[in-house]
């Protein structure tokens, strides 16, 4: 209902770009999921160990920067519209093309491009539906977009679930990939139907004015702490929403000895856990601020972290992988905000996707460096090991940092002009 009655207030362009966002990252979220869900059925039809395979995972977060960066550069230049519509077309192609894959090593460089469709998405994504929000509706409707992410999650464990009772011959991960062509299509459909950023294209008439280039604004010094800064803030976020997300039905299913069955039935209740924890805390950010809503979901995840890992019953760890997403990912749905409102005009297309994803690509060992420890250690030495810190690491970083809450996109005060980069930077 309070979704409902947001969205009334908004235009259609703006909800059409906000809902091409949240479909786009709703599909690359369910297409990178299926990989967590079922590479352990993947290993044993490739013949391959399950530490080989996790690195599946890591080629696509490790190849997220590149598509970031390339069609992040070329939105700042002709604008959101059309590297969007490329972008979903080409990972929709190569994430269906996944469904016929001969052998690990296609399907290796399979995911490597698909990681470059993958990191293009979410920055131009982010700033187009982040462009057309107003600002007074800009946290609320962040921690629905990012939970787009959750929601691939839990589309791809619900999905898997019912193919997993039909038997027609195929394996489930097969028909799988090749299902979410038709999602990925419906997005590029949304997507057509908005038009063009009207703060790219007031900050085009500012360059033109000022003959300031991107890479002069990139080039300042504040810009660029910034940009260092976010790249560890990132990191961060992504380790810990990896961290507590990639394994945890491996363990559940190596680890415990749960069906495949009930630990995706356990998915299912911590991505409805993300879901919401995600919409409420950006909806807070609004009100109490960026920051302080990240640091209290980073440190509420602490004292969650001994039910997380050391339960053995289903209920309990419903229960406490439910709380952990809702902490998880409360702390994420105030990014898309965040990171496009610290954002210069001149480079918002490329500058969030850049910084999220090179975090993403610092983070992208954590699979395997989980499954290395829980090889040795057990699975919840490796899951607490790794939570831990990182909870702490996000909670600091965003004390660090700064924040622009009620930046309007477009004007001059959001110009990474040299004038523009003091008291906000």
């Amino acid at each position: 209902m309070a979704v409902i009655s947001q969205f009334r207030g908004l235009s259609k362009d703006s909800r059409n770009a906000f809902i091409s966002a949240l479909l786009g990252w709703t599909m690359d979220a369910f297409d990178y999921f299926l990989v967590v869900l079922v590479y352990a059925d993947i290993a044993k039809d490739f013949h391959v160990s399950l530490t080989k395979m996790a690195f599946l995972t890591t080629v696509t977060l490790l190849m997220r920067p590149v598509g970031a960066f390339l069609f992040g550069v070329w939105a700042d230049r002709i604008g959101r519209r059309t590297p969007l519509m490329v972008d979903v077309s080409f990972y929709s192609i190569v994430g269906f093309a996944c469904a016929f894959a001969p052998n690990y090593a296609v399907l290796l460089v399979l995911r490597l491009l698909y990681g470059i469709g993958m990191g293009g998405e979410w920055g131009l994504g982010a700033a187009l539906a982040m462009e057309k929000i107003p600002p007074e509706k800009r946290g609320f409707f962040s921690g629905v977009l990012q939970q787009g992410y959750s929601i691939g999650y839990l589309l791809a464990a619900v999905v898997f679930l019912g193919i997993r009772q039909v038997d027609i011959g195929i394996p489930s991960w097969r028909i799988l990939f090749a299902f979410s062509l038709l999602p990925a299509l419906i997005a590029l459909y949304v997507r057509q139907r908005v038009g063009e950023s009207e703060a790219w294209e007031r900050s085009q008439d500012r360059i033109k004015a000022t003959n300031v280039k991107a890479r002069t604004v990139f080039a300042q010094p504040a810009v660029l702490r910034r940009f260092a800064y976010l790249i560890l803030l990132m990191t961060a976020f992504n380790w810990m929403s990896h961290g507590t997300q990639d394994i945890y039905p491996t363990f559940l299913k190596e680890g415990l000895h749960f069906s495949g069955d009930a630990a995706l039935g356990i998915a299912v209740v911590y991505n409805i856990g993300a879901i919401i924890g995600g919409t409420i805390s950006g909806g807070l950010s609004q009100r109490f601020g960026r920051r302080r809503t990240i640091i209290t979901a980073a440190l509420l995840g602490l004292p969650i972290v001994p039910l997380f890992v050391l339960s053995t019953t289903a209920g309990w760890l419903c229960l406490g992988s439910f709380l952990m997403q809702v902490v998880v990912q409360g702390a994420w749905g105030v990014i898309p905000a965040h990171l496009t409102e610290l954002s210069p005009d001149e480079i918002r297309g490329f500058y969030p996707g850049v910084t999220y994803q090179l975090g993403n690509c610092l983070a992208a060992f954590n699979l395997p460096i989980q499954q290395a420890l829980a090889k040795s250690h057990g699975y919840p030495f490796a899951l607490a090991v790794t939570i831990i810190p990182v909870l702490i690491a996000v909670a600091v970083l965003a004390a660090l940092g700064t924040e622009r809450r009620h930046v309007v996109f477009g004007e001059a005060e959001s110009s990474g002009v040299p004038a523009a980069s003091g008291r906000n930077g």
